[in-house]
């Protein structure tokens, strides 16, 4: 029987996104990896190398899937609140991406993240999505684009980055339905954009 080397590499890969995203770097194991997708840890380390690459194949992995299921366009951003509703769903269902970027960032020792090139001219294509909606009038242009973009990442992620706050805050069990709207309507407030009628 023929050895499915491509189904083999994404078990492994899927399994190396949530024990990374459980442990961090320092706190993940590559025999874990192995256990939790059912496969001999030896097929990652042909695969994907060490510890280190594994950990950039992940990233990549979930960098990736990000940029092509939440992309944000001129058009878009003339409702920058369902843009962030969409970012909000997102984290609900791959709640491992802010962690991974969470733990990424606590090993940062001021040498450049991963693709950072490439990361940062994504987000330069946002941020001028952003500024061709504030020209077009679809956007308050009170605030820099670049600002507003970052706020928009920032509460969307903040709902899952510390949800012991959210529960305080709010009160009671989380409700995704009410976190939703409460996003959605924080940002067009933000973006000065009037809730869509009819």
């Amino acid at each position: 029987m023929a050895w499915d080397t491509a189904r083999t590499k994404q078990a492994l890969l899927d399994a190396a996104i949530d024990e990374f995203a459980e442990h961090g770097f320092d706190g993940a194991r590559v025999a874990r990896v192995g256990t939790r997708a059912g496969i001999n840890p030896e097929r990652i380390y042909q695969y994907f190398g060490n510890k280190e690459k594994l950990f950039a194949h992940v990233l990549e992995a979930e960098l990736d899937r990000i940029a092509t299921a939440i992309p944000l366009t001129t058009e878009q951003a003339a409702d920058l609140g369902e843009y962030a509703g969409k970012l909000y769903d997102y984290h609900r269902s791959h709640p491992q991406f802010i962690r991974l970027l969470h733990w990424e960032g606590l090993r940062d020792n001021d040498t450049p993240a991963l693709r950072e090139a490439e990361r940062t001219a994504v987000y330069r294509s946002r941020v001028q999505a952003l500024t061709e909606a504030q020209a077009g009038g679809d956007l308050d242009p009170r605030l820099a684009p670049d600002q507003l973009f970052y706020a928009v990442l920032a509460l969307g992620a903040w709902w899952f980055t510390v949800p012991q706050a959210v529960r305080m805050i709010f009160g009671g069990a989380p409700s995704p339905e009410n976190e939703r709207a409460a996003m959605v309507s924080l940002v067009r407030r933000l973006a000065g954009q009037q809730t869509p009628t009819g």
